[in-house]
């Protein structure tokens, strides 16, 4: 089941409409990692100048030096290792085994290699705990200083070095992913809703020709008897034509007015058949209704439909009906007979159905129960709405 943007909560409904990738411009992501570098790095000066008592020119020297290695290996994890990950089938798996220890290696690497070029510059720490020690570290062979024993002995204290923008990377990266996702179903969501109602629309213009024929007929035989109630049948055409043409467009109308619209058709199609058929429509409602909503034409398909195919077996026809608001819970049954011999899923599978289905899983996710029952001599659809 889809989730309509109707659906979403007030939060998500505000990650819907912001659009990331506009504001995410090349400008904007290179201030934003700016900012993250500056971020952490102040943190690492900080470190080194207030809790090392190293002096201010030493903390920058050390911090500039963490941060490279920090930079090196996070834009060769995240914009080199991890495409290849998502674009390789085979190799995928073992690229994400390899990573860390090869993230490690990369870090001790550039930091050796840093050593070695501030120790050729003539450059050292020459005060505080850390005295001396990018001559020391420069006088390590290359072997040694990524030595097995080494690279274990330094694992926590590189990973502990470079994990925080990795980490913030990776969030950012999440809720990045997370706003595109909802975006898109949000936008596709209104999209299959549009798309229905096209459906709809089509579906009024293809039957309301149809019905017009058949009531016409019937008000017709009325005027030629002078019956006293072939004004009021006009009425009835009149307010129905007016509510499938034009109120019935917009996503929910008045629950009142959809009801009045059904009794208007049942009344019409009523017409064609003899008084002594067991044609019943029963509509009860508890509680009030006037502010209530409801998508439009949910239930018309089911009734024309019964209209369509119902009343055809030689006995026992009939068609019942039953509406029921209660504590805004919209119930709605139909049954109608039909023969045995009646091809199976001809009324089911429509495409008026499956627009309804596809409304209500729109604009009532885990709000709607439809039960359609293909029975051996009846047919027989159940739906009930919560419309609050």
């Amino acid at each position: 089941m889809q989730t309509s943007s109707k659906s979403m909560t007030p939060f998500l409904e505000k990650i819907a409409q912001f659009n990331f990738e506009k504001l995410y411009t090349p400008v904007n992501r290179i201030l934003c990692h700016a900012f993250m570098w500056v971020f952490f790095s102040s943190f690492l000066f900080l470190n080194y100048w207030l809790e090392l008592k190293i002096s201010f020119k030493s903390s920058l020297l050390l911090t500039g030096r963490g941060t490279i290695n920090n930079m090196v290996v996070f834009y060769i994890f995240f914009y080199i290792i991890v495409p290849q990950i998502f674009k390789s089938r085979t190799w995928g798996i073992l690229l994400v085994i390899i990573s860390l220890p090869f993230s490690i290696y990369t870090w001790l690497t550039i930091n050796h290699l840093q050593f070695r070029f501030l120790n050729y510059m003539n450059i050292d720490i020459l005060d505080g705990p850390l005295k001396n020690v990018i001559s020391k570290n420069a006088a390590m062979p290359f072997k040694q200083a990524l030595s097995f024993k080494n690279v274990f002995g330094s694992a926590i204290l590189v990973i502990y070095s470079f994990s925080p923008p990795f980490f913030v990377k990776i969030l950012f990266d999440i809720a990045r992913l997370f706003n595109r996702t909802i975006y898109l179903q949000k936008q596709t969501s209104e999209l299959e809703l549009q798309n229905l109602n096209i459906e709809k629309d089509f579906l009024k213009a293809q039957l309301n020709p149809h019905f017009l024929f058949n009531t016409l007929n019937n008000l017709y035989g009325l005027v030629v008897k002078k019956d006293p109630n072939a004004p009021e049948v006009i009425i009835n055409i009149s307010d129905l034509m007016a509510y499938t043409l034009y109120e019935s467009n917009t996503e929910k109308v008045s629950l009142q007015k959809e009801l009045d619209f059904i009794q208007n058709y049942f009344s019409l199609e009523r017409m064609r058949y003899s008084s002594d058929k067991k044609i019943n429509l029963n509509i009860t409602v508890e509680d009030s209704i006037q502010n209530v909503l409801i998508a439009p034409l949910l239930c018309f398909t089911f009734i024309e439909n019964a209209f369509k195919y119902g009343l055809q077996t030689a006995s026992d026809n009939f068609l019942e009906i039953n509406i029921h608001i209660v504590n805004n819970i919209f119930y709605f049954s139909i049954e109608n007979d039909k023969e045995k011999n009646f091809i199976k899923n001809t009324v089911l599978g429509g495409i008026g159905v499956k627009n309804v289905e596809k409304r209500l899983n729109l604009i009532y996710p885990n709000n709607h129960k439809l039960i359609i029952d293909d029975r051996e001599t009846s047919f027989f659809v159940s739906l009930s709405i919560n419309l609050t």
